[in-house]
């Protein structure tokens, strides 16, 4: 058995999950500037679309993002094998293949979270990918698929699959039900078990366990690294981002930076992206959260969402929703 390389704990601590749709190239440069410690990932790319597919698009990177993961969706090990080493040759830090997505289409394509029933095929892919790439493969799974709440079966799971060469597992703290749930609700509605991740880093502590799965605050993301190797934030880092920032200035120092200085550090990528020929709502989608639950938030939403699929649109928009947020913290200062 060939071992994957470790990631060094300190990289584990945060990290932002593979989102559909949501985190791109852009998304993961955002999230950088808000958090130079975190780990990033893509979304989930098929491995037959990488092989066969539009490369340049699919694993856009900029340089800036590292530490930044490729996460494989797949079923065959040579394919995974093969879009492995593709992906550390096009500079990701790791591979991380989804065992844990519950949706119809990737059901029929058997991959993602039913893959959690077929752990020797599981194993089979790690150990290929393991043999076909120098960069850390890991997994990300659930707990268990439908009605199957037996802690013997998934410890079973990790096991065979840590003895094909996996270090570093990242634990969705719940069950995917895979018939009656839309993967919205998947997100929802099981119930969250984070006790389990925490039960297997006791009895496996030589595995690297990082959890995810509805971690929503400070406290509670910070109450996750008493138990396990790391915390793994999805929507909050997306619908709340600046929490993102607040939790890397909280575990590895550094001066808090305000939402506006540091969305004005982004200005230089924007521009250059926008010189490029992206349109501006293609990043300013991800922007949105950053006033979450500020003064002036849902007016600089507004001014972003109505503004930036216009023809011209460029960053004297984002300068007009910062005007408008500094004008609420200035009338909020005066009346205080």
């Amino acid at each position: 058995m060939t071992l994957t390389p470790a990631i060094p704990p300190l990289q584990l601590r945060l990290s932002v999950a593979p989102m559909m749709d949501w985190t791109d190239s852009h998304c993961r440069v955002f999230h950088r500037l808000l958090a130079p410690h975190a780990r990033l990932y893509t979304e989930m790319v098929h491995a037959n679309a990488v092989i066969h597919g539009d490369r340049p698009r699919l694993l856009a990177m900029d340089p800036i993002e590292h530490p930044v993961a490729l996460q494989l969706g797949g079923s065959e090990p040579e394919l995974l094998a093969q879009a492995a080493k593709i992906g550390a040759e096009w500079g990701f830090d790791e591979v991380n293949l989804n065992c844990g997505c519950p949706s119809d289409r990737v059901q029929a394509g058997r991959f993602g979270a039913c893959l959690m029933r077929e752990p020797r095929l599981v194993a089979d892919s790690v150990a290929a990918m393991v043999e076909s790439c120098d960069v850390p493969v890991t997994v990300k799974c659930r707990l268990g698929v439908d009605d199957d709440h037996d802690w013997d079966h998934f410890l079973s799971f990790i096991d065979t699959v840590a003895d094909a060469g996996c270090r570093m597992f990242v634990i969705h703290a719940r069950n995917a039900w895979l018939k009656g749930l839309s993967p919205k609700e998947n997100r929802e509605v099981p119930p969250l078990r984070y006790d389990w991740a925490y039960q297997l880093k006791r009895e496996r502590p030589q595995l690297q366990i990082v959890v995810n799965g509805g971690i929503a605050s400070q406290a509670e993301a910070t109450a996750h690294l008493e138990h396990t190797d790391g915390a793994m934030l999805g929507r909050a880092a997306y619908h709340d981002p600046y929490l993102l920032h607040q939790l890397d200035v909280a575990w590895f120092g550094g001066e808090v930076r305000s939402r506006a200085e540091l969305l004005r550090s982004m200005r230089p990528y924007i521009e250059d992206q926008l010189a490029r020929g992206v349109y501006l709502k293609h990043i300013t989608r991800h922007l949105l959260g950053l006033f979450a639950g500020e003064r002036g938030g849902r007016a600089f939403r507004q001014v972003l969402s109505e503004g930036a699929h216009k023809p011209g649109a460029d960053w004297s928009l984002i300068e007009q929703a910062l005007a408008l947020t500094e004008s609420f913290a200035a009338e909020q200062a005066g009346a205080a």
